[in-house]
């Protein structure tokens, strides 16, 4: 078990914990929430022994295997597989020793080692692997490339495979989903729920909570709450628990109320869809737990522009893809009406990003039409997006150049609503998180009055409390919703129908995300079919050719991103070196003293940029990822 006993753990001044108690049992799954900056990941670093408690005491049992997802994004030239098999520290170890004893001629010594690797079954250990990186989304073509050739998300991919593949008592996973598209989220969860130790893991999706957690660890004013439970459940202990606060029962009605109307407006409307009465459960249920979010930062709307077309888009038989290249998606047609909300469906790599691009006109078309309403008007959420925000201006003069008219009393009120209030609302947003970033990005399309919102991975860096008033506010919204999302309390909340994205089409798909889920196996199960009966067949001399010709053309397209990719990921090496020496050096009490006022101040303007520098790095990262994977999809 784990013991925290009267801990109190601080980060420089500030107490993250403070005197709290907590004891985690052996096989218990703990899902650990809590504000962003609550001190989650500072937990980790104590289990790990980065950190020490201020006072109180931490204990873990003696012998205690502790596998732990790294961060860093390794840049070696390390195949794939035996990257992942490096995680099984027991097996690499006891190959050294074997060679060793072969070096040494030591028969006995070579016995033993023999022995050894046969106790631990090590023949299966590269099977294992391979069954890892299937399940995370790699192909078989995949196994043997060097670590450097993937780009960071799928780096962190590998960090995961490689902590999974680490034998365990207690297994450590700090935010495993944020480089997981659906497929291979829901791969993990059922991992996971077959794992035999004890897991504790930070995570902003409810769903994969839901789907994994025996239990929840809360933090929650410097304390750790326990609960049993999944996290609807927590949310209904809490909402019962916050209920009985007298003082917060006006907003808690309001809140049931917004809520109430919603459902009763949408039941009428639900009679028919498998999928839209698979939506009414979910929102009834959201009726339940509505009292848990009565003290949330946030609360906020999408209002809808005045002015509507119909359609507010057209596109007639548009190929869809990149210059240069086979279309990704050959041939689209589609009306955008008012109202519409689509949930975009897909393996990864098969065209879902491409097609919101396509639909913004970030990205041109390659053929046909593409016809906008006279009163269009297009709120576009995308990752790369949060670099653009100028670093040098704050919240309110971000939204002030957008509507110079406003007055400061409405663009302060409206940033309150995301949680950008007093000084917050002024700063410049050089220090700001991820969360704050994506949060101010929110905030600006929502300050435009959309008709027409398009989302691609909107939740990515936001805390469970903003995913929930996001997921609220797009409930509310008038105007029409595509989205592209790995949270399925998101989707299920928010969408009538999906699209489904795979093989060069899109197609209305017949059905919730639970029959989504048995589409992927068979969808899987039939890739494996495929790369089999591709590998057993003959190839002719004239096939070879070709086969060669592709590839070399696929090297000289992808060879210019790929070095891009590499000096990306040499500068982001050097500025997370130095944001480790800056995190070591703020942990130094000293500091913080009236002498070192100055120090302090310098340094923490230090981090602020070095943070936002791997934030553009990152940024541009996922750019070229999604490039090349597109690239080496039509190319093979």
């Amino acid at each position: 078990m784990l013991k925290f006993d009267s801990i109190t753990l601080r980060r420089g001044a500030d107490a993250l914990l403070k005197e709290t108690s907590a004891l985690i049992h052996s096989g218990q799954r703990v899902a650990i929430v809590g504000a962003n900056g609550a001190g989650k990941t500072s937990l980790f670093k104590l289990i790990l022994g980065e950190l020490s408690v201020d006072a109180g005491n931490f204990s873990l049992p003696g012998n205690c295997r502790v596998s732990h997802m790294a961060q860093e994004v390794a840049h070696i030239e390390r195949g794939a597989c035996d990257y992942v098999i490096d995680g099984h520290q027991e097996l690499r170890a006891l190959e050294r020793a074997l060679t060793q004893a072969e070096h040494d001629d030591n028969h006995q010594a070579i016995a033993h080692a023999h022995g050894e690797l046969e106790n631990i079954h090590a023949y299966a250990v590269p099977a294992q692997a391979e069954k890892l990186l299937h399940g995370l989304g790699f192909s078989q073509s995949d196994m043997q490339k060097p670590v450097s050739d993937f780009s960071g998300g799928w780096r962190i991919r590998l960090n995961l495979a490689q902590a999974l593949m680490r034998p365990s008592d207690l297994l450590l996973l700090d935010e495993p989903t944020n480089h997981l598209d659906l497929d291979a989220m829901l791969w993990l969860e059922n991992w996971l729920k077959q794992y035999r130790g004890t897991l504790l893991f930070i995570s902003h999706d409810r769903d994969f909570i839901d789907a994994v957690a025996s239990h929840i660890l809360h933090f929650e004013h410097a304390a750790l709450n326990q609960y049993t439970g999944s996290y609807s459940s927590f949310e209904r202990q809490r909402a019962e628990k916050l209920a009985q606060q007298q003082s917060q029962y006006e907003k808690q009605q309001q809140r049931i109320g917004e809520i109430q109307s919603f459902v009763s407006r949408f039941k009428a409307k639900a009679t028919k869809a498998k999928q839209a009465q698979s939506r009414v459960k979910e929102l009834e249920r959201m009726e339940l737990i509505a009292p848990a979010h009565i003290d949330s930062p946030f609360n906020f709307s999408f209002p809808a522009s005045d002015q509507v077309s119909s359609p507010l888009l057209n596109l007639s038989a548009c190929a869809l893809g990149y210059p240069g290249i086979e279309p990704v998606i050959p041939k689209f047609s589609s009306s955008i009406l008012p109202g519409t909300r689509v949930g975009l469906l897909g393996p990864n790599g098969a065209g879902k990003s491409t097609l919101v691009k396509s639909l913004v006109g970030d990205l041109p078309l390659l053929g046909g039409n593409r016809v906008e309403g006279e009163h269009l008007r297009v709120g576009y959420f995308a990752q790369h997006q949060l670099e653009a925000l100028d670093y040098g201006a704050s919240p309110f003069l971000h939204l002030q150049r957008l509507k110079p008219s406003a007055t400061d009393q409405e663009i302060r009120s409206f940033l309150g609503g995301f949680d950008f209030r007093g000084d917050k609302a002024l700063e410049t947003i050089e220090r700001f998180s991820g969360g704050e970033k994506a949060r101010l990005a929110l905030a600006m399309i929502a300050f435009g009055r959309p008709n027409l919102l398009l989302l691609d991975e909107p939740t990515n860096h936001l805390d469970l409390e903003m995913r929930h008033a996001l997921t609220v506010a797009l409930q509310g919204f008038e105007g029409a919703v595509i989205v592209v999302s790995h949270d399925r309390h998101l989707l299920k909340n928010t969408v009538d129908e999906f699209w489904l994205v795979a093989e060069g089409k899109v197609e209305l798909f017949k059905g919730d995300l639970s029959d989504y889920e048995n589409w992927l196996v068979d969808y899987q199960r039939g890739l494996s079919s495929s790369d089999e009966a591709v590998s057993d067949g003959p190839t002719s001399s004239e096939d070879k050719k070709e086969r060669k010709r592709r590839e070399a053309e696929a090297r000289k397209r992808l060879s210019p991103l790929k070095n891009e990719l590499k000096k990306i990921e040499s500068a982001i090496q050097k500025v997370q070196s130095a944001l480790a020496e800056m995190e070591d050096a703020l942990g130094d009490s000293a500091l913080y003293d009236e002498a070192r006022k100055n120090d302090l101040k310098e340094l923490l303007s230090r981090q602020a940029e070095a943070k936002n520098e791997e934030d553009s790095l990152e940024n541009r990262w996922f750019e070229l990822s999604e490039q090349i994977e597109n690239l080496e999809r039509v190319d093979t």
